[in-house]
């Protein structure tokens, strides 16, 4: 069999080859520094974290910003009834697409940091608001900061402008459904064919990569820790390397068959299993506070908004170094290095939806849907610290994010089963990333919508592995891919910029299209 044969019998005839070796070689390069030499690696890091958090921080803020309100202004425009995709009617029901939506942002930390940043914010209050740690005032603030990391701005910077413009120019133009089209606006032609498209679509590839290689690593720390407290099996390297790779089967298997089987089906178990969890909390937790607790939540978000997002500091231009660097830089980092292929990811499965149902479901049903998740598991550690003190805050010293969800979960009834519960809904989370994120990757850098399964399989390996050794290279190699996802999203975020303006035009050329049509009738 020849070269020639075998690569089409495997689908690599389809695969952008220089792509493929310049996002693998440079994932390849990655691990083998943090193997051979973590110090080192750790240096380059650290100056690329403090370098992009100073010069693009501020950026990033009003980026978000601008993503969220632009989004809402054009629900209202007339073109935003318009459907997307080339489809009059959607591919998938309200259920299965709202499913597949909430479980790929919430994948990526909705039960770690779900259980964890709420408490950190309780025992250490953001600077801005200036309270006491562990006192109930400080409840409020806390759950509002957490609000803002995963709310209204972190959810539409992930596909409500961006999707838009894929939808229009893939679906109606034929261009490519990869990072690359979002800079036609500005480049033309020279963006689909050219350097410039490859290196954006390999920066985006590369940020998405070291996005979801973090949830993988540390759902092997979560799970293992898990067993360790449940059933006494040793939180060790091995274990956490076994948890790994069966949620690299899981998510490889469903990314194989597809959007229409495996990844569909674990977001329909993700979203029951979570449900229930949630309904079960809310009966059998602190029911009043959860409640009270997100209505004040809420409240100070909102009366806080443009402080919380706009926050800089005492040092004005460049910001705090420490904590805003830490918080709000790092999670914008990470959001805004899954935006492009998260919209890849939207628009496939938002044919024949209008541009206000997408728009309102990313930057605002979603974005309430997790402030509430958040509330009823953060919002139920706060409570039961509260109640009886140290009971979670103790376990959380260190910033010990698997810690703080096991305490949660054990100070319920049927604690021991409760935990086992969430441990599997963690598994199942993080699998809807890794498998949805192997899709889009794979698509990125196809010359078709349905990418080859060898491709899918060698993403879905690698990130795998990626994790793994990061994992035995101690809490020193995940800690620095976290500083990464920060370095990896300046490039990313300048890719997302010409969304502000293009997909106002793309909704406004929509509504003049659809004028005459309705005058036309009228006048019929």
């Amino acid at each position: 069999m020849t070269n020639g044969t075998m690569a089409s019998r495997f689908g690599f005839d389809h695969v952008n080859k220089p792509l493929f070796l310049i996002t693998g070689g440079f994932i390849a390069l990655f691990c083998v520094t943090a193997v051979v030499d973590l110090s080192t690696l750790s240096g380059w890091v650290d100056v690329g974290f403090a370098w992009s958090a100073k010069w693009f921080g501020l950026y990033w803020q009003i980026l978000l910003m601008a993503t969220f309100f632009i989004g809402l202004a054009i629900c209202v425009l007339p073109g935003g009834k318009a459907k997307m995709g080339g489809m009059e009617a959607p591919e998938f029901t309200n259920f299965q697409w709202g499913s597949m939506i909430m479980c790929t942002l919430l994948a990526g930390g909705g039960v770690f940091w779900a259980a964890g940043e709420p408490m950190a914010h309780f025992i250490s209050p953001p600077p801005l608001f200036g309270l006491k740690g562990l006192a109930a005032e400080a409840a409020g603030p806390a759950l509002a900061q957490a609000y803002l990391h995963w709310g209204f701005l972190a959810w539409a910077i992930l596909g409500s402008l961006t999707a838009v413009m894929l939808m229009h120019y893939h679906y109606e133009k034929g261009l490519p459904l990869a990072p690359r089209t979002l800079l036609y606006p500005v480049f033309g032609d020279r963006a689909i064919k050219g350097p410039i498209g490859l290196i954006a679509d390999a920066s985006c590839i590369i940020a998405v990569v070291a996005g979801t290689v973090g949830p993988i690593g540390f759902l092997g720390l979560q799970v293992s820790y898990g067993l360790d407290t449940l059933f006494g099996i040793p939180d060790g390297f091995v274990t956490q390397a076994l948890m790994i790779a069966g949620l690299v089967a899981i998510y490889t298997i469903s990314a194989i068959t597809g959007i229409n089987r495996g990844i569909q089906i674990l977001s329909r178990i993700n979203i029951v299993l979570g449900f229930a969890l949630l309904i079960y909390i809310l009966v059998l937790g602190p029911t009043l506070f959860i409640f009270t607790g997100f209505l004040d939540g809420m409240g100070v978000y909102f009366a806080n908004f443009f402080d919380l997002a706009l926050y800089r500091g005492e040092s004005g231009w460049f910001g705090d170094p420490g904590w805003l660097g830490w918080w709000t830089v790092f999670f914008w980092g990470w959001f805004l290095g899954y935006g492009p292929l998260m919209a890849m990811f939207i628009a496939r499965i938002s044919r024949g939806r209008s541009i206000r149902a997408i728009v309102i479901m990313l930057s605002i049903i979603a974005p309430i849907a997790t402030n509430f998740w958040f509330t009823i598991i953060g919002g139920t550690g706060i409570a039961f610290e509260l109640e009886t003190p140290a009971s979670v805050a103790a376990a959380f010293k260190g910033f010990n994010l698997p810690a703080a969800l096991l305490a949660i979960t054990q100070n319920l009834p049927l604690g021991f089963i409760v935990s086992l519960l969430f441990l599997v809904l963690t598994t199942i989370f993080v699998a809807t990333t890794g498998d949805s994120m192997t899709y889009v990757i794979s698509v990125a850098m196809s010359k078709e919508d349905r990418p080859a399964i060898p491709v899918r399989v060698f993403w879905a390996l690698a990130m795998g592995a990626m994790a793994i050794i990061l994992v035995a290279t101690g809490s020193g190699g995940v800690g620095k891919l976290q500083s990464f996802i920060v370095v990896t999203a300046v490039p990313v975020s300048l890719i997302l910029l010409p969304s502000l303006w293009d997909a106002v035009r793309i909704t406004l050329a929509k509504g003049k299209a659809d004028a005459p049509a309705q005058d036309a009738g009228g006048t019929a």
